[in-house]
């Protein structure tokens, strides 16, 4: 019997499982997409993997991002083993620029009512383009774009007509047409979208066929995609989320660092706080800490910068201003230095990041404080230590010579004296008597010559 009893538990515990929905995963993705948020959608997809998820809903709100990150998150999608649904929301948010790419390579690409998606162009970024592209791609791959009808005003599609400006908006509307016809969108739009950075609401998305359904929240979007079928990874899926309670999947701490070192603002910080203080540890050595904070903040800052469009150019101006700026503090240049520096220290900052990205910029009031406190810092504090380095020696075998002194006998060559309450063994050129002041003239080993003071007449 109680074999039987735990018999059945177990089927009914399997029979359970097996009609229990598989779980659902939310990412939250806030603000510009970069290389955090890449990191963060790819460990999502392996995640959703591992547990088994029927679906992973990425909740967007973002004024867009960099093209390498944009396209690492779409080739995960791409690839992802179960469906993904880009869900612009709550109500407010936006998908624009590098977002409405996303939505339009999701499996389902979703909106809450007062959302907005589209403004695609590509923006200049280091040279290139950005949030959009910002990588050059050839000729051939602009596909039909390049046959667009020109407007006037030696305008093509509402592009200037400089050729690498074309380039890149034609590769743009390809790659985004590709997606929408992957997806079986609107790809009409999606062109416009890029080529005259056009954008639309919610419902005016729905009616166009851009997106696939409207719901106010992700409780309302599960119940709106049951039963929907999906071909994901060349099998057919059906999506059985009525009921099924969303997990969110929180960034790791690994996300969170590269969320924080790869801020344009806290990578650019890092970098001049470990410079200011490698300097600070050479100009006074010996103290160790600054050093290991300086070169722990530089590299930290350069593995950031390797991650962000940075402006090279900018960088060694930055470096260059701060070198001005410290041979202000060795050399009598009469302020030529340290102005020269303060300026190519502000020009590097401002063109550190060259990139009309949203969140991808310096503001200027960070920029005005650092220019000010490096002035600051680089030429008092800097001054201040070299003036203490050249401060006469007040201790050790160098402060001896000249130091006063008493004799402590007569003697007419070599006898005792006392220096700085220190008994030596000393010698003069004349004979000396007991009480009399003397200074030490050399030093010969352990013993000291001396002369008798000036006003101090010989015995």
């Amino acid at each position: 019997m109680r074999r039987f009893t735990i018999l059945l538990m177990a089927l009914f515990w399997s029979v359970w499982l097996a009609a229990a929905p598989a779980p659902v995963l939310v990412l939250t993705l806030n603000g510009a997409i970069g290389p955090a948020t890449a990191d963060y959608v790819h460990r999502g997809i392996e995640h959703a993997r591992a547990q088994g998820a029927q679906l992973l809903v990425l909740q967007m709100d973002t004024p867009g991002g960099l093209d390498t990150s944009m396209r690492a998150i779409i080739k995960d999608i791409l690839a992802a083993p179960m469906p993904v649904t880009a869900f612009v929301a709550p109500g407010g948010a936006r998908a624009a620029s590098a977002g409405t790419y996303i939505l339009y390579a999701s499996h389902i690409a979703a909106m809450a009512p007062g959302t907005n998606l589209g403004a695609a162009t590509p923006v200049p970024i280091g040279g290139t383009f950005g949030a959009g592209k910002d990588e050059d791609r050839s000729d051939s791959e602009k596909g039909e774009a390049g046959k667009k009808s020109a407007k006037g005003g030696g305008k093509a599609g509402g592009v200037s007509a400089d050729p690498m400006t074309r380039k890149h908006v034609h590769d743009a509307s390809a790659y985004i047409r590709g997606l929408a016809q992957m997806r079986g969108r609107n790809a009409e739009w999606a062109e416009r979208a890029v080529r005259e950075a056009v954008s639309l609401s919610s419902a005016e998305a729905l009616e166009l066929k851009v997106i696939d359904v409207v719901a106010a929240d992700v409780p309302q979007l599960l119940q709106r995609l049951d039963g929907r079928r999906l071909k994901v990874a060349g099998t057919e899926q059906v999506l059985a989320t009525a009921g099924v309670v969303a997990t969110a999947f929180e960034p790791d701490w690994r996300t969170r660092f590269l969320m924080v070192i790869t801020d344009p603002s806290i990578a650019y910080i890092l970098i001049l706080l470990g410079i200011y203080a490698l300097v600070f540890e050479f100009s006074n050595p010996g103290m160790v800490l600054p050093g290991v904070v300086g070169a722990i903040c530089v590299l930290v800052a350069m593995y950031a910068f390797q991650m962000l469009p940075v402006n090279y150019a900018g960088l060694a101006l930055i470096l260059l201003g701060i070198a001005f700026m410290v041979a202000e503090a060795f050399l009598p240049a009469f302020g030529s230095l340290g102005i020269g520096g303060l300026i190519a220290f502000v020009i590097g900052s401002v063109i550190l990041y060259d990139t009309d990205i949203p969140g991808y910029g310096i503001p200027f009031a960070l920029i005005g404080g650092f220019a000010a406190a490096s002035a600051a810092f680089l030429i008092l504090v800097v001054g201040v230590l070299l003036k203490a380095q050249r401060r006469p020696v007040v201790s050790g075998r160098e402060e001896l010579v000249g130091a006063p002194g008493e004799v402590l006998e007569d003697f007419e060559r070599e006898g005792w004296a006392r220096v700085h309450s220190e008994t030596w063994r000393v010698r003069a050129a004349s004979p000396l008597k007991a009480g009399q002041r003397v200074r030490v003239a050399a030093i010969d080993g352990l013993m000291l010559d001396v002369v008798a003071e000036s006003g101090e007449r010989d015995a």
